[in-house]
């Protein structure tokens, strides 16, 4: 029986997928498992976006608009919208709370975020999150639909993955990053 600590080491980004991607039932269903997260209030201060065929190209021309890319290098900065036939756009939705600050919020949209790649890759998709310098630009903003006070996290880029596992993933060394108060 795999454990949730098998798949954590299992998990790994996947730049390269196939052009099969997990249905819109299969996406909700791995979307109801990751938002157990964490959540102060159950404020559910996240959405997702989905886009598949001709509406990736919102997330290509967003980027290449935000960066500012002309001729060849905006074509090519578009196409990369290509690389997987789903991509979720992650946004940080705050809701109104005197309890709950900006921060914590947005730890929860990232925590959705990082335990969907999590499930996703469990169920065998390959996954990869991408974010950048343009993640958060107005242009991006604006062909994404983000409301006031909404701001993007990034995208995962969800696809097939072939059977090629390649090198396993390399395990860091925790005493490097655990210690107590007085150490």
């Amino acid at each position: 029986m795999s454990t949730v600590a098998d798949a954590a080491r299992r998990r790994r980004s996947r730049s390269k997928v196939t052009d099969v991607a997990p249905t819109h039932e299969q996406l909700l269903d791995a979307v109801r498992s990751a938002a157990t997260v964490a959540d102060h209030s159950e404020l559910r201060p996240w959405r997702l976006l989905e886009f598949r065929g001709d509406d990736r190209m919102i997330v290509g021309r967003s980027l290449a608009e935000a960066s500012g890319a002309e001729g060849h290098a905006r074509d090519k900065l578009t196409q990369k919208a290509l690389r997987a036939p789903l991509i979720v756009a992650v946004v940080v939705s705050p809701r109104e709370s005197r309890k709950v600050p900006y921060w914590e919020q947005e730890s929860v949209a990232s925590g959705v975020a990082h335990l969907l790649s999590l499930v996703l890759d469990d169920e065998g998709w390959g996954v990869f999150w991408r974010t950048g310098v343009w993640t958060r630009t107005p242009e991006v903003a604006a062909a994404h639909g983000l409301r006031d006070g909404e701001q993007l996290l990034g995208w995962l880029y969800v696809g097939g993955r072939d059977d090629d596992e390649g090198k396993p993933r390399k395990l860091l060394d925790p005493e490097r990053f655990v210690s107590t108060p007085s150490s």
